[in-house]
């Protein structure tokens, strides 16, 4: 009952789906919508609900055109289902829902599916068709990628699964189910989930795996009865792991919890399992106690939990009254037959066979129903795997059509995006060339002319320095020697002077005059550095005899030769060093040199207000070099030079 109720609670959802968050608007009576709102009145008969919904079928055009709505199909269906007309249902079903494809939406397809493995589960007890249709149903809920609905399905196939014995396909099931089902939207399916893992794990010995699962389901569950059933169901686990004070603990305490009327069935299960904890543990009990579940059983109809008494009360009459424990199993036996459960009967067999051991007519039943059951339990294990085989086939061949048709369908796009790309790639190519060339023809002609204007720039300063050094050095020394002689001074300090004003003369000359750039410019650089230097100071030089001059242009051999000669000049004349390093590499065509001197070095500021610096750097940017300088006052001076070769 339990079952159906939640069965019709999910489908009348389900009929209401396209109905939630749509506005209230006007419906045209004696119109199809009409109609088929009328079918869901829950208030009308049966009767005139399937009249409606027949109604708004005939108006959309007949089951058998192609414009009627899989809704309203499905719908007829389910209030055949609920009305008990089991034989309209399996004829409408096949007419509409296994014969010819009228492009019904897969949502329905995989409802009406549903529906008929609920129907071949607990109308017929038809396990396989039931597994059949709900393999079905999931795969429609997994084309539209509907999780729950398939988490849902996978639920009943491995309930079917456990109910059948296939405890180890059960437990892959619900596993699989899991990962569709989520906490917030279907905690109610996961704790059954949970439920039917630990029953399914208890089955096959493992003990402290269901304890676990159990245990997960008492504490996701808002249902006070769901919670009772799982506790017991724990208490069971308890008693078959032999963990007899913990089950008597756990079935005290819920024992004494109020029980609703309708779950009378579960408050005499808990009697049981307490009752029979107590006598395993070596409890002195009464017979009364486990006769008072009994009755309980008997009079609300339940006979499956009748096999449970008759079975415990049995057990407890085998050693003191082994004639009333047969009476008890025998019971067992008749009610099993009854109800078939086989299994139940092979149970008691094997509790008659210890009582009466010579009896080989209940031996060769016992061994008859054991390899029955394994005969049975082998063709559904195997049944069921063909059905789920079948179905993963048939899940991967969708899959690789719709995978081969999205290949297509991209090497369509790709060829199309080719082609789109090609006309846009030589366009876009044609017209970077285009502007690439202009630009590049406005730049050549732009930096011509900046290089004509630096050049010019660092031969006028270059002009204007030699003019500042001949006026200021040497027409100031030439002016002394006249003095000197206008007043008659001393013949030898007019020779001296004479000297002085000669050799700055010839420093000026080698200063204007043209550099060697031929096969000795290496030579020839380091003794004129050598050379301007004062003589206390010590000068080193790295790497500049290894390097491969005649690879350096003319023009950097000049610019390189009168930058190091300023700055030997400049270092002799202001800084007071008396060491000085001048460091020669190559990488990448580009010649860099580093200088550095120990002297007193000088601020930025004052730096750039030095012509011959300033000019130093005009010269290098000229032919596209560059030149750093740092320094700091009593910090020395460095510069480090790029220039291209």
């Amino acid at each position: 009952m339990k079952n159906y109720l939640l069965l019709l609670t999910v489908l009348l959802i389900s009929c209401n789906r396209d109905k939630t968050n749509k506005p209230n608007t006007f419906i045209e009576k004696d119109s199809p919508s009409y109609y088929f709102l009328k079918s869901q009145d829950m208030k009308l008969e049966a009767t005139d609900r399937l009249k409606a919904v027949n109604k708004a079928i005939e108006m959309t055009g007949g089951l058998d055109s192609h414009g009627f709505s899989g809704q309203l199909a499905y719908h007829k269906n389910w209030l055949h289902f609920s009305s008990g007309q089991n034989d309209s249902l399996i004829f409408y079903h096949h007419k509409v829902f296994e014969g010819p494809s009228k492009n019904i939406d897969y949502y329905y397809l995989g409802q009406e599916y549903y529906l008929m493995g609920y129907y071949f589960s607990e109308v017929v007890r038809n396990s396989e068709e039931a597994f059949r249709n709900y393999t079905l149903s999931k795969g429609y809920f997994q084309k539209i990628r509907d999780s729950s609905w398939v988490g849902r399905n996978l639920l009943n196939m491995g309930t079917i699964q456990k109910d059948k014995s296939d405890f180890f396909g059960s437990k892959e099931t619900l596993t699989d189910a899991l990962k569709y089902l989520n906490s917030r939207n279907d905690k109610t399916y996961m704790v059954q989930c949970y439920n039917l893992l630990a029953t399914n794990h208890r089955k096959l010995l493992n003990f402290d795996d269901a304890l676990t699962f159990y245990n997960k389901a008492i504490k996701l569950t808002d249902s006070p009865t769901d919670k009772f059933i799982y506790q017991n169901n724990l208490a069971a686990t308890y008693i078959d792991n032999h963990q007899l004070k913990m089950a008597i603990n756990l079935l005290d305490s819920i024992s004494s919890i109020p029980i609703p009327v309708s779950n009378q069935k579960e408050y005499a299960r808990v009697l049981d399992n307490l009752a029979y904890s107590k006598w395993l543990s070596g409890n002195k009990i009464k017979e009364n106690e486990f006769q008072k579940p009994l009755q309980i059983r008997i009079q609300n109809n339940d006979k499956r939990g009748q096999i449970a008494s008759y079975t415990h009360l049995g057990e407890f009459h085998s050693e003191t009254n082994p004639g009333k424990a047969t009476s008890y199993f025998d019971s067992v036996i008749i009610l099993s037959k009854t109800l078939k459960i086989p299994r139940a009967e092979k149970d008691a067999l094997k509790f008659l066979m210890e009582l009466e051991p010579t009896n080989v007519q209940l031996r060769d039943r016992y061994v008859f129903l054991q390899d029955s059951l394994y005969k049975q339990e082998l063709k559904v294990k195997t049944q069921f795997a063909k059905y789920k085989y079948d179905d993963k086939l048939k899940q991967e061949s969708i899959l690789r059509l719709e995978k081969d048709n999205a290949e297509k369908e991209l090497e369509a796009n790709q060829e199309r995006t080719q082609k789109i790309l090609y006309l846009g790639g030589f366009i876009f190519t044609t017209t970077i060339l285009g502007l690439s060339l202009f630009g590049f023809r406005q730049r050549t002609k732009r930096l011509k002319q900046q290089g004509m204007a630096k050049t010019l720039e660092a031969i006028q300063e270059t002009e204007a320095e030699l003019s500042r050094k001949l006026h200021d050095d040497h027409g100031g020394k030439l002016n002394q020697l006249m003095s000197l002689i206008q007043i008659d001074a001393d013949k030898e300090i007019i020779l001296d002077k004479t000297e002085e004003l000669y050799n700055h003369t010839r420093d000026f000359s080698r200063t204007l005059n043209s550099v060697d750039t031929g096969p000795d410019f290496w030579n020839i650089l380091k003794a004129t550095l050598e050379f301007a230097k004062p003589a206390e100071v010590e000068m080193m030089f790295n790497g500049g005899k290894e390097l491969n001059w005649s690879t350096v242009s003319d023009q950097s051999k000049t610019i390189l030769f009168k930058v190091l000669q300023e700055l030997i000049i400049n270092m002799a004349r202001h800084s007071k060093a008396q060491q000085t390093v001048i460091i020669f590499k190559e990488h990448n065509k580009i010649l860099n040199v580093y200088y550095e001197d120990d002297g007193v070095g000088a601020s930025k500021e004052s730096l750039f207000r030095k012509n011959g610096l300033q000019n130093t750097e005009k010269r290098i940017q000229a032919i596209g070099g560059s030149i750093i300088f740092d320094s700091e006052e009593g910090k020395g001076f460095r510069a480090e030079i790029h220039i291209p070769k």
